[in-house]
């Protein structure tokens, strides 16, 4: 079977790789002090086997720029991350790039988001802007019917391939992470028609149990979970740094790798890593994919 290997966390990893304290702005502050690591870190991961580059632009979005007076460097900073992306792929040789888009106000929060008319306005900024130079678009991360409708709204005004990503309950896979039923979600897919659906940055126990889900969509399907122990209480709360949430000390390169291989057994065609998962989770997966006799692509 032909696999599409994602790359595992960027805004992690940069901050991480940066040395300096954690900040509501998460990793673009990052990329605007020390924008030479945004390249390292996906050429790290191409050489780990990945072929997209997930570009730093999930969090680089109107509304949160401009609470702290940077929504006028928004064009520089998606032009920033399309370029490094662009420039490990073509160091490397290969690959595709994915748009990364998140959600509007703040993750996990889809009570915050904007109605899906509005919010498509806000979205349709980044998709006219990063679209043209990026072979997928990639929303992320989405927690509610209602949000994703939205960005899916602004999303297929592009001629660009949309995979779609909805982040479940960490303790029930069944559910999104709004309350809704994850089956739930099915008309305002028929409606929209994503090239792809994925379950990303959840535990990877609950992606398990919407992978199965999403398996009976008739869509293209994948996920990508996240290494952290849950999203907790303290990062629910307005201004958030990544300090508020706790990194699972069971999630190894190789009890990672089982679980994708998992999602892979139920159709998966799409696999990767989301938070707290890094370059030695998917070299690890891209060896257990060309061991069981799959094409990564």
């Amino acid at each position: 079977m032909e696999i599409t290997l994602l790359d595992g966390s960027i805004g992690q990893e940069l901050v991480k790789r940066s040395g300096d304290p954690a900040t509501p702005l998460w990793s673009t502050s990052v990329m605007i002090e020390k924008p030479e690591i945004v390249s390292e870190v996906h050429s790290e991961y191409f050489n780990a086997g990945a072929t997209v580059a997930t570009t730093n632009t999930y969090a680089v979005l109107y509304d949160r720029l401009k609470t702290v007076d940077l929504k006028d460097q928004r064009f520089e900073l998606w032009q920033t991350a399309v370029r490094a992306a662009t420039a490990a792929r073509d160091s490397y040789g290969s690959g595709r790039i994915a748009g990364s888009i998140g959600p509007l106000i703040a993750s996990y929060r889809p009570e915050l988001c904007p109605p899906p008319d509005q919010a498509a306005e806000f979205y349709g900024e980044i998709i006219e802007e990063i679209g043209p130079f990026v072979d997928i678009l990639l929303i992320e991360t989405m927690c509610s019917i209602d949000q994703a409708d939205g960005a899916m709204r602004a999303a297929k005004k592009s001629d660009r391939p949309i995979w779609l990503a909805l982040s479940v309950d960490d303790f029930d896979g069944e559910k999104l992470r709004s309350g809704e039923n994850l089956e739930d979600v099915r008309p305002m897919l028929d409606q929209h028609q994503p090239d792809a659906i994925l379950i990303n940055c959840s535990r990877p126990e609950a992606v398990s149990n919407g992978v199965r889900i999403i398996s009976e969509f008739g869509f293209q399907f994948g996920a990508y979970a996240n290494g952290f122990t849950k999203i907790s209480d303290s990062f629910l709360q307005d201004s958030p740094t990544v300090d508020a949430l706790k990194q699972r000390q069971d999630m190894s390169p190789n009890h990672y790798a089982e679980f994708a291989m998992e999602w892979v057994s139920f159709g998966a065609t799409i696999v990767g890593g989301c938070c707290e998962v890094g370059p030695d989770h998917i070299k690890e997966l891209a060896k257990r994919l060309i061991l069981a006799g799959h094409t990564i692509v």
